[in-house]
């Protein structure tokens, strides 16, 4: 299976458990890994035949600003689900990042990473 890697994505979300992640919002950033089979779209050189990532960084960056949920496991879950509707993708490895979490000591980043898959 081939890949297609978008890193970085930022996106602005409301998504945490405490009342103060709900109401000042933060920065997430996204990392996806989407497996698909590129063959045909490079045989043709065809876009319609891949997955378009532009398309795909717009629908994550809407998953990251839209409805709020309390986990970024929960986030992560959408992002893939989102991924998995582009009938090319076989499989998907979604990292959430969270680099601003409430947390009291120092630290770098707190990240979820996920793989779904077609069943």
């Amino acid at each position: 299976m081939d890949r297609v890697a978008l890193r970085g994505l930022k996106a602005r979300g409301h998504h945490g458990v405490f009342p103060k992640e709900r109401e000042e919002g933060q920065t997430f950033i996204v990392d996806l890994v989407l497996g698909l089979d590129t063959r045909p779209a490079a045989a043709d050189d065809d876009l319609t035949k891949t997955v378009h990532y532009g398309i795909v960084a717009e629908e994550v960056v809407a998953v990251v600003e839209g409805e709020p949920v309390n986990l970024i496991e929960t986030l992560a879950e959408h992002i893939a689900q989102v991924c998995l509707k582009h009938d090319v993708v076989r499989e998907v490895e979604v990292c959430v990042h969270k680099p601003d979490a409430p947390i009291t000591v120092p630290f770098d980043d707190v990240t979820v990473t996920i793989t779904r898959s077609r069943v």
